[in-house]
This record gives C-alpha cells, structure tokens and sequence, in this order.
C-alpha cells in the first residue's frame, strides 16, 4: 500500500510539473487567469452525457420530435453549465495569510486570503491541500480567509504544498479546477515532553544575589502601568474609578536564578527528538514559572531571557534544528 501510493504521489508531481507548470512556491498574489484554470466533466457529467446520447439515438430510430427538443435543452444547459464554472474561478487572487506555530501532533491552521474583484458572487468553491478540504463562498468584492486544519505529525516547517480550488457549480456536471503552490509554510515546534523533570539547577544563579521577584499571586508589590497582555482581574479599579491612569497591581514572588537549559546537560542516552521534547517542556515551563532562562544547542547560543518573543525565539530554534548538520535551521 504504501508503494502505490508512493508511486501515485510521484506521477502526480509529474503530472503537476508537466500540465500545470507546478513547481516552486509562487509569489503573491497567485491570480488565477485563463491559462491557468482547467475544465472537465464530473463522473455525474459523464452519465449525463451518456444518457444524453441514448436520448438521441432513440429519438433518431423513432422519429420523435419532442425527444430531439429534450435532448438539445439539455445538452444546452449542460453546455452553459460549462462556462458559469469557468467564470466562476476566473480572477480570482489568492495570497498567504498568517499561520500560526502550533506543537506536533495539534492541527496546524493554513490560511489562505481569497479576493474576488469582480462585482458577482461565487459560490460553492472548495480549497483542498494536504488532504483536506474547507468549502467557502465569496461575495461580490469581498475577500474571504480560508482556513484548513491540517494534521502535524513531526516538529519542522510544514509547507502548504499543491494547493487546489475548485468547483462544480451550477449543475454538478462540470468540475473546473486550478492547481497551484502559495507560499505558506507554518513552524511545528516540538511534542513537549509529558511529566518531564524539574528545572535543572546548573545554570541557577547562587542564591541571595540571583533571586529576584516575579510577578505572581502572593503578596501584593505594588502598582505598574498598564499592558495590553495583563489579566483584567490584575487591573487596579479602584484607582481608575478615582479618575487615575490604568493600572496594574503586582505581586512578589521570590525565586532562583537565571536557568540553562543545555542539550549537552541531557543525559547521553537520549535521542535528539527526545532532547528536543524535554527542552521545550523546560521552555514552557520557566516560562510558566516567570524564571529567566538560556537555550543552549549545538552551534547557537540564546541569551537569557522572559517573555513570548524570547519563548518564541527558543522554540522555533527547538523547531528547526537539524541534527544531521548539528545547527538549526533558521526561518527565511
């Protein structure tokens, strides 16, 4: 099973590079212009047309007047039906939008931004890639955010890949379809690891001259100006009902020092992916813990450091770090 279907997925990159010039990502916007869109009958058409054609024989063996009016009605509308799915993808332009980094095993979300310029509707249009499918429709002048979750198997960057959109609208008996490769990948951080150790103490600072306070639920410390990331249940109200600026209480909590997470500290008999795993569970929890933390990996240092870009910063490095050459591989 797996080499037919090895098999089949090399064919249809063949078929994709040769038919409709599918091959490295495309800048934005992707617009899709004549040359660009391709029609066929669906399996429901090919019945059609095949009953369409019996139709006929039999009114041309019994002379039947009204047989040959049904059968040019028909094969009227079908013939039409032809150019509405046509049109119906015709300019549209598609570009990137955000996506953003999700864990390994979660579903990633892709998204695409669509716009039709045109002053008509589209309906009934579908987006499929990586083997999923969302169905959307576009108003006149409108542009719409498409989204696919998509399911992660491994860390790394997982590119959007042979992008299609197609459709079948009016009669179901066309199917009009575009292939192309937008420029969208999204960052797949490591699983963290379940039940992983304690914080190591290694890289703590010695205790009195490396402690310091956090914000946390203890003791109240006093009052800072408000951010737009504080928790409302944080926010002075009181002071703001007296006229005063918004403000945000804190509260202390002491803690140690500055932490180093090293992949060289790990014990020998890990593998990389399993280093891997427990460093981003170490991530997120100093994080969690409000405790200043280093990332050190084979051929990159990152400095001490608290908060979402600094968490940010080290997870991608956890993300993209390639083992084979003993550097990450850093975002373009």
């Amino acid at each position: 099973m797996r080499l037919t279907a090895s098999v089949a997925a090399a064919l249809r990159q063949s078929a994709d590079r040769w038919l409709f010039r599918v091959g490295a990502p495309e800048t934005a916007p992707i617009r899709l212009i004549q040359r660009r869109i391709y029609v066929l009958p669906t399996a429901a058409g090919v019945g059609f047309g095949v009953a369409l054609a019996v139709m006929l024989v039999t009114s041309i063996n019994y002379n039947l007047s009204l047989g040959y009016g049904l059968v040019f009605l028909l094969g009227g509308a079908a013939t039409a039906s032809i150019v509405h799915a046509f049109r119906n993808l015709l300019g549209l332009a598609v570009r990137p939008g955000r996506c953003d980094p999700v864990f390994a095993g979660d579903a990633a979300g892709l998204r695409l931004l669509i716009d039709n310029p045109r002053l008509a509707r589209r309906p009934a249009l579908r987006l499929r890639a990586r083997g999923q499918m969302s169905a959307f429709e576009l108003g006149p002048a409108a542009e719409s955010v498409v989204l696919l979750a998509c399911p992660t198997e491994r860390r790394g960057r997982l590119h959007i890949g042979r992008t299609l959109i197609e459709t079948t609208w009016p009669l179901g008996l066309i199917r009009a379809w575009t292939v192309f490769v937008p420029e969208l990948d999204c960052i797949v951080h490591p699983t963290p690891e379940t039940d992983a150790p304690p914080l190591p103490d290694d890289g703590a600072a010695a205790p009195g001259a490396g402690e310091r306070v956090r914000e946390g639920d203890d003791d109240f410390a006093g009052l800072r100006a408000h951010q737009a990331a504080d928790s409302p249940r944080h926010v002075a109200w009181k002071a703001l009902a007296r006229g005063g600026p918004m403000l945000t209480k804190q509260y202390g909590a002491t803690q140690g020092g500055d932490v180093l997470l090293d992949w060289s500290a790990l014990p020998p008999g890990m593998d990389d992916e399993h280093r891997l795993s427990r460093l981003t569970a170490w991530v997120l929890r100093a994080e969690h813990d409000g405790r200043r933390y280093a990332l050190q990996l084979p051929g990159k240092h990152i400095a001490p450091g608290l908060g979402a870009e600094h968490r940010d910063r080290c997870l991608h490095a956890l993300a993209l770090f390639d083992s084979a050459t003993q550097a990450p591989r850093w975002p373009r």
